[in-house]
């Protein structure tokens, strides 16, 4: 076997930058585990012993096919339990998440009820519940899909590479976070930043249904296919959708003009399509200007 040699060998901080990249921020445990401690543990340990009940078999009864299936269908004394199932979000919890996100009067009311509400399993992974930045006040709603790594640790929405991305877009048209307002359709940051799951986030919808009904902008951008799919009912993807006025209604019948564009991430890995990004955007500055805003 060859190994590689020391210069050859990935130097620590690489492999740190590598496992950050791919979503590992954090150990399994807190301490580190002696796996081979635990082997000569168990090759230490005396064989179970027989039940003290069964007789001793004799060849001619293992030859018998009616007492192989006696014993391999015998419990064992020694049985494990099977592991218990991940809790999975039910039906229930969806009506919930309805229920909470229709009696919350206000942002600050939502954003307890959301906080509180733990019949999502993202919850239970992500270090902080992701809720909104910027003016709840502004004319202009921004709604991506979920947080990232640096936002699941800050708890504010695209503060990382995207966010300074995004920033840097809308001070190209006049704005900044003080005069818009940003959300994502998931509070909470999935695992390694993997894709949420329909049924996840069919259970967090109602909350950013709420919250875009309760900020009430003029104007709604969708930040991605993800926010613009979930939100605008539609299978088409987002470079069919993008730089088309579509129109989103809140639960209280409000029409409002909505945007969707590309993702600050996606632009980040495909930089040519800045330029389509930056014709949507400006499409978006015109609907303001005609507002009035």
């Amino acid at each position: 076997m060859t190994f590689p040699s020391a210069s050859n060998r990935p130097d620590l901080r690489e492999l740190l930058a590598f496992y950050a990249d791919a979503g590992v921020d954090e150990p399994l445990s807190e301490e580190p585990i002696n796996r081979f401690a635990e082997l000569a543990t168990k090759k230490q340990e005396p064989p179970p012993a027989a039940h003290p009940t069964a007789p001793e078999s004799s060849g001619q009864d293992e030859q018998n096919p009616d007492y192989r299936r006696m014993e391999r269908s015998a419990p064992t004394a020694q049985a494990r339990p099977s592991p218990a199932s991940a809790t999975v979000p039910d039906e229930a919890q969806a009506g919930l998440a309805r229920e909470l996100a229709s009696n919350a009067k206000t942002l600050e009311e939502l954003r307890g009820a959301v906080a509180s509400f733990e019949g999502c399993n993202l919850k239970f992974t992500a270090k902080n519940t992701v809720f909104a930045d910027g003016n709840p006040e502004a004319r202009l709603m921004l709604v991506g899909e979920a947080p990232g790594r640096d936002e699941d640790i800050e708890g504010r929405p695209f503060v990382g590479r995207s966010g300074q991305l995004l920033d840097k877009i809308l001070m190209a048209i006049g704005l900044d976070r003080t005069s818009v307002y940003i959300a994502n359709v998931i509070p909470w940051r999935p695992p390694g930043n993997r894709t949420p799951t329909p049924h996840e986030t069919q259970i967090c919808r109602p909350f950013i249904e709420r919250q875009i009904e309760l900020v009430n902008p003029q104007v709604l951008v969708h930040l991605g296919g993800a926010s613009a799919k979930t939100l605008l009912d539609t299978s088409e993807g987002i470079l069919r959708l993008r730089g088309n006025w579509r129109s989103y209604t809140t639960a209280s019948g409000t029409v409002i003009p909505a945007m969707p564009t590309l993702h600050p991430a996606y632009l980040l890995r495909t930089p040519n399509h800045k330029k389509l990004a930056w014709r949507d955007f400006l499409e978006v500055k015109m609907k303001l200007r005609a507002l009035g805003l």
